[in-house]
């Protein structure tokens, strides 16, 4: 059974998700929460498996109250709700950590996937989007940290990297799924699925939003790229 947090300040809106949620056999409702303060005492008490997060809430918005549960509480993953599919606030909260996004004018069917995606370990959100995203929206936003540099000048995640992990880092940042890395690179897709667990191990990356996020902090990837 998968367990659920929602968080939303609109009670109307919760009701709904309740609804379409516990309609499902395998997903469970624990609790609820108006703002991100709640959030957190309700994760810390629950221990729910996914967090569905409205962003934009008073008091403590989703951004940091994602910020707070990816670092205290590192099982339980985050599913933002934002109303634009291309939201400087929900690419603010993907940075935090959140494993996706999804759009509030999502049908049922689509929570309920993005839910159980979510609590699998898979990011819910397009390479091609977040790439979008990170193109119109990074530049303008301030640094977090996560790939902040060393004296030297380069992330000591990135220089435990082998050249073929490197290789494979681009890729995924541009977009490219597994059988496209394979087919670039002329390995089998079993090795690709290697190369991309060895990287998330090293560079501390849930899945692959975060680890597109590095890469494009590291300068892997940015503007003038060639998407896919």
């Amino acid at each position: 059974m998968t367990t659920v947090l929602l968080v939303d300040d609109q009670a109307l809106m919760r009701v709904g998700f309740r609804l379409v949620v516990e309609s499902e056999p395998d997903l469970e409702v624990v609790g609820e929460a108006a703002d991100g303060r709640v959030a957190l005492d309700q994760v810390a008490a629950l221990a729910p498996d996914v967090v569905v997060m409205d962003i934009r809430m008073p008091g403590m918005d989703g951004i940091e109250a994602t910020t707070r549960i990816v670092a205290e509480h590192p099982g339980t993953r985050v599913l933002v709700l934002t109303t634009f599919d291309v939201d400087d606030l929900a690419f603010a909260a993907l940075r935090a950590g959140a494993s996706g996004f999804l759009l509030k004018s999502a049908r049922p069917d689509e929570l309920v996937d993005a839910i159980r995606t979510v609590a699998a370990g898979t990011a819910v959100v397009a390479p091609r989007v977040l790439r979008r995203m990170l193109d119109l929206f990074a530049p303008h936003l301030p640094a977090t940290g996560a790939a902040a540099t060393t004296a030297g000048g380069v992330d000591p995640r990135l220089g435990a990297l082998t050249p073929r992990e490197l290789d494979v880092l681009r890729l995924v940042a541009e977009g490219a799924s597994n059988p496209e890395i394979a087919a670039e690179l002329v390995i089998s897709e079993t090795t690709v699925k290697t190369h991309v667990g060895n990287l998330f191990a090293k560079l501390g990356a849930r899945d692959r939003v975060q680890a597109v996020i590095f890469a494009y902090e590291c300068g892997l990837a940015g503007r003038g790229t060639t998407s896919r």
